[in-house]
């Protein structure tokens, strides 16, 4: 029988198994190098995060300050082009970002203090307006006793009130974290010209120096706009809400307002919290459900409208920012460094998608289309 060329048999192998007509064909074989790499890369970000986690004492506030200052440089070149010393410069930005955060904590930590210091008596009334709620739990209870189900639902209870001051302790920041942040950040800013020549210039290679130049202008530029345009967009959230609050009736619309604006900084996790937080303030101050749920989904229906429609249309033009990597990031830029890693969250995914498309370019040899 004559044998074709393509079915050569392999030199040692007597069950004549053909040889493939071309090289291309062979199956991808993960040499013992890549294994051995990806295997040191796993190890080394995992070690990275490990120190993120045990030193978040340290690295948050610097972290943290060297993004607000990236956000804030172009603030400080706008003034020392007005011949405003750039150390002058930082430092009243710094001051005028400071006292705009007094004032809006100073909106909510008044109603706040109020409420938590009323806890038991409203934590009394909601108990008591949830009780139209019995009815369908007996219900289901009814259904699931049909369904031969053993154990029916346990009553409604409200939950104990020891929670409060943990969460106060996990949300305040200690003084030495603060005081770091603030230096940190004066520092930045009034230096961050020369730590751009400084990190262009480690570089010998023309190329690289350009590169690494033009990913520093876009974060800049990228980050500075972000900041600008969610900053606009989350005060006129907090003001639509707290128009919102006064007409229906809502004690402390100012405050609520205020609260509204600072949670819309955290994405998806904010306006759920304000949402919930609207429902439990009505309930409590409205005699009737319908009446305490006016507000919570009046606010629903403008967060919707601003998350689907606003936000996209004006940030997907700077910078498209995948749904799926928004939340990734913020899950676990939260479960990292708590509530001011969602705040840094899309901020450092935009840094992420920058680094992606310089490092990685689109003339990059791609995976073919589907």
């Amino acid at each position: 029988m004559r044998v074709l060329p393509s079915e050569r048999p392999i030199p040692g192998n007597g069950e004549g198994t053909p040889l493939p007509e071309r090289p291309g064909e062979l199956p991808p074989v993960i040499r013992r190098t890549e294994f051995v790499a990806f295997a040191l890369a796993g190890l080394l970000l995992i070690a990275i995060v490990t120190v993120l986690y045990l030193g978040r004492a340290f690295f948050l506030p610097v972290v943290m300050a060297f993004v607000t200052g990236t956000m804030l440089s172009p603030a400080a070149t706008f003034l020392e082009k007005r011949k405003v010393p750039r150390g002058l410069a930082a430092a009243l930005i710094v001051i005028a970002v400071t006292t705009l955060v007094g004032f809006v904590v100073a909106l909510i930590a008044s109603p706040a203090m109020e409420w938590s210091s009323r806890l038991p008596e409203l934590g009394a009334k909601l108990k008591d307006k949830l009780h139209v709620f019995d009815r369908p739990l007996a219900l289901w209870r009814e259904l699931q006793a049909m369904l031969g189900g053993s154990e029916g639902l346990p009553s409604l209870q409200m939950p104990k009130f020891e929670w409060v001051q943990p969460t106060i302790e996990f949300l305040s920041p200690t003084f030495t974290e603060f005081l770091l942040f603030f230096v940190t950040l004066i520092l930045f800013i009034a230096s961050w010209r020369d730590l751009r020549r400084a990190m262009i210039m480690t570089f010998g290679d023309h190329d690289a120096r350009l590169r690494t130049l033009r990913i520093l202008n876009e974060i800049e530029v990228h980050l500075g706009n972000y900041l600008l345009t969610v900053t606009l967009i989350n005060v006129g959230v907090g003001v639509a809400a707290g128009i919102v609050c006064a007409l229906t009736g809502m004690p402390n619309p100012a405050g609520l307002g205020a609260l509204a604006a600072t949670l819309n900084f955290i994405p998806i996790i904010g306006p759920v919290a304000m949402f919930v937080i609207l429902v439990v303030v009505g309930l409590v101050t409205f005699p009737t459900v319908s009446g305490g749920l006016m507000a919570a989904l009046a606010f629903g229906g403008l967060t919707f409208l601003e998350g689907h429609f606003l936000t996209p249309t004006i940030i997907g033009r700077r910078l498209e920012l995948n749904a799926l990597a928004v939340l990734l990031a913020l899950a676990f830029w939260t479960w990292l460094w708590g509530p001011m890693g969602a705040f840094l969250s899309s901020p450092l995914l935009i840094v992420a998608l920058i680094l992606k498309e310089h490092l990685l370019p689109q003339d990059s040899p791609q995976l073919p289309q589907d």
